[in-house]
């Protein structure tokens, strides 16, 4: 499944190789942005992708939680392909000043209500910590108790602010199994097999810098 759902990430200009430069500051060889998903059909696809690592991973949990932007319609329409009701919660990246007030759109998660976070892709866990705080905001004390599980698109198996990936020590901090769609190492794979080996070896050199 890894080198399909890639080869339409590729198809919709989600996956791009080339030059960039990272939220971390890392200057990286390939770039997953899943803002490049235009059409209904394309948000479709993503999301049952996204639905069945849901299903397959047999997590159970109460609430779908998108951290804005990019996790909002992934919550939404992830959420609309599984078979169980889940809330689907997502928060204002602005605080709102008339109206209800609300920072959590949707369903408001609860101390007792089980979590699982579904985003784009996780580089230096640092959206993670983020997201607690928002969850600390609305009384959740204690996040890593709450949420029992990330779902991210891409696994770019880099360091975090340790020797470390992002994912394997927001595991080992936080006790929150990570699933992902694709690794990078999985791309490498695509590209290989895609004869496009030039793209191939520049990640092979990304990786032994900042991966692990």
């Amino acid at each position: 499944m890894e080198h399909k759902f890639l080869e339409f990430m590729e198809k919709c200009g989600a996956l791009l190789f080339g030059d960039f430069t990272l939220k971390s500051g890392r200057k990286s060889p390939y770039f997953i942005n899943t803002g490049e998903y235009k059409t209904n059909r394309q948000i479709e696809r993503l999301c049952e992708y996204y639905g069945v690592l849901i299903e397959d991973s047999e997590v159970e949990f109460d609430v779908l939680f998108g951290p804005a932007y990019k996790g909002i319609p992934l919550a939404v329409m992830a959420a609309s392909n599984l078979e169980r009701e889940v809330g689907v919660a997502f928060n204002r990246k602005e605080a709102k000043d008339h109206g209800d007030g609300k920072s959590i759109m949707g369903y408001v998660p609860s101390k007792t209500d089980r979590i699982a976070i579904i985003e784009d892709v996780t580089t230096a866990g640092t959206s993670i910590r983020e997201t607690f705080e928002i969850l600390k905001g609305i009384g959740i004390e204690n996040p890593a108790k709450n949420v029992v599980a990330l779902y991210i698109s891409i696994d770019r198996q880099e360091r975090g602010t340790e020797n470390i990936s992002a994912t394997q020590q927001i595991t080992r901090d936080y006790g929150i199994p990570v699933y992902s769609l694709a690794t990078a190492q999985d791309i490498i794979s695509y590209l290989e097999k895609k004869s496009k080996s030039e793209y191939a070896a520049k990640m092979r050199d990304y990786l032994k810098e900042y991966g692990v």
